[in-house]
């Protein structure tokens, strides 16, 4: 814990400062980094909304996130001494005269303390505000100091490629790259930052992360529940949207980079954006052959009858907008030649999970005798990101007698087991990162933009093609048949929960 930097003085404006993501992840994510010492000496959180709060009635609201949603609670005398810094302004996005107030409150801390602050405008608010907020923010003058002001970008990071590149340009209008955080809360997870870790801090692995002994990849990341009470924003989205796009295509780069330079944090986007690049473009005409869609209909999830897609989303009883969507992609490169990975997402599937297999080829010769092969199974990495966190290795081992009789088992690492301290929330990790200048977690300009550049003939196809056939597969299922023809045309098929 020794070398964990502690932050310079912070002034954090939250824009969208009474929404739920503020309740129940930032608010929750800066008050466990002051309970375990991460925040700096001198700091002030400023949340920004319509909604008329004094500082006592925001304190308030924001305490009640902290009961239900954050990992530590404290004490009454910690929740005191964090809330003194805790402050609420009443903003309108629309209105400079908001920008300058904000303005004037950064002198008046700055003057307090003695001291040049570092400012940190977090951007939770719709995507439809992201425009105004970042265009009044460039012209009123209090973020042109490159060094000291940071800007937080939730996703989504635009629509499509054209509105990506639109924002990207919009935001180095009137700001740096260097300036700018684009947050994907899945790189926050220590699982996944554990997987380069496990790949370049240890000799035994990287030598054989190639072709020539990785059979396929796959990589699942789906949840058991529907859309809930996000049914307006997900159905101008979609699964390829919402989750591929993003966290899916994080984990793929993790798993295929090359060996960064150094531990640097544009070392690390650049390999990343390598990957994205070498990735085989689907034309639209072939799109029906390497990527599917599906969406759920009435079904079973965790006992309780679950209702369908169209049911959940009142307003668009007809929509197709896809709740499962599965991509097999090549990477073409010298490391990945005729390795496909295989990726899917969805909702109302039998387990919340998220899950990286690398499949490794069969033994070149068989040596045992011929009644063990009905037992033989290839060496098989499977790394859990959530709900379990872990790394399980699969080997094959003799079974105890006098015959020689193989059996697969397993190597397991877990987080939970192996260590005592808890693992920090993604956004407490993100959040840190951003007020000590460290943007290797973040998705840099170039990364966004090769994501949407890899989807957009998906996205054009299904566009043109509705899909008239939804639903296609039950709430609680394993998703369409489509999914499992994808894989299994090639001779494989998704690893179940039960198999992992």
């Amino acid at each position: 814990m020794n070398n964990i930097i502690k932050p310079e003085p912070t002034i954090i404006f939250i824009f969208g400062g009474s929404g739920d993501l503020t309740n129940r992840k930032l608010i929750p994510a800066l008050y466990n980094l002051y309970l375990d010492n991460h925040m700096p000496e001198k700091f002030v959180i400023i949340g920004l909304g319509r909604t008329k709060f004094t500082d006592k009635q925001y304190r308030d609201k924001v305490f009640g996130g902290i009961t239900d949603f954050s990992r530590q609670k404290g004490t009454k005398e910690d929740w005191a001494n964090f809330s003194k810094s805790v402050r609420y302004q009443v903003s309108d996005v629309f209105d400079e005269k908001s920008y300058l107030k904000m303005g004037k409150e950064i002198e008046k801390i700055e003057k307090a303390w003695g001291e040049h602050p570092n400012v940190i405008f977090n951007l939770s608010i719709a995507p439809s505000l992201m425009d105004d907020v970042v265009t009044n923010l460039g012209k009123s003058g209090i973020c042109t100091d490159p060094e000291c002001t940071r800007l937080v970008i939730e996703k989504p990071f635009g629509h499509d490629l054209e509105s990506a590149r639109s924002l990207n340009n919009l935001l180095t209008t009137y700001f740096d790259e260097s300036q700018i955080y684009r947050i994907d809360h899945y790189l926050g997870k220590d699982a996944v930052q554990n997987i380069l870790v496990f790949r370049f801090a240890n000799l035994l692995f990287e030598p054989i992360w190639n072709h020539n002994y990785i059979d396929h990849v796959q990589i699942t990341v789906s949840e058991s529940i529907g859309v809930g009470d996000r049914g307006g924003y997900y159905d101008k989205s979609g699964a390829l949207r919402d989750m591929i796009q993003n966290h899916v295509l994080q984990l793929l780069c993790f798993v295929a980079m090359e060996p960064p330079g150094s531990f640097k944090a544009d070392e690390i986007r650049n390999r990343k954006v390598d990957v994205l690049k070498a990735i085989r473009r689907i034309s639209e005409d072939e799109v029906a052959e390497y990527a599917v869609r599906g969406q759920y209909g009435k079904g079973w999830s965790k006992g309780e009858a679950a209702k369908a897609y169209r049911e959940e989303v009142t307003k668009n009883p007809k929509t197709d907008t896809e709740t499962f969507a599965a991509v097999k992609f090549h990477i073409d490169n010298w490391r990945w030649t005729g390795v496909p990975f295989y990726v899917r997402s969805g909702k109302r599937m039998p387990k919340k999970t998220s899950i990286i297999t690398i499949q490794f080829k069969n033994a070149p010769h068989q040596v045992f005798p011929e009644q063990t092969a009905s037992t033989v199974r290839p060496n098989r990495i499977t790394i859990a990101i959530s709900p379990d966190t872990g790394i399980k290795m699969r080997f094959q081992a003799k079974r105890p007698g006098l015959d020689m009789m193989l059996n697969p088992v397993e190597m397991k690492f877990n987080y939970s087991e192996t260590y005592e301290d808890a693992q920090p929330e993604a956004y407490e990790t993100l959040l840190h990162d951003v007020m000590t200048a460290d943007a290797t977690l973040f998705m840099r300009s170039d990364e966004v933009e090769e994501a949407w550049d890899l989807l957009m003939p998906i996205l054009n196809s299904w566009e043109k093609n509705p899909a008239y056939y939804f639903p296609n597969y039950d709430a609680g299922s394993e998703g369409p048949q489509t999914a499992a023809r994808l894989i299994a045309k090639d001779g494989y098929h998704w690893f179940t929960y039960r198999e992992l």
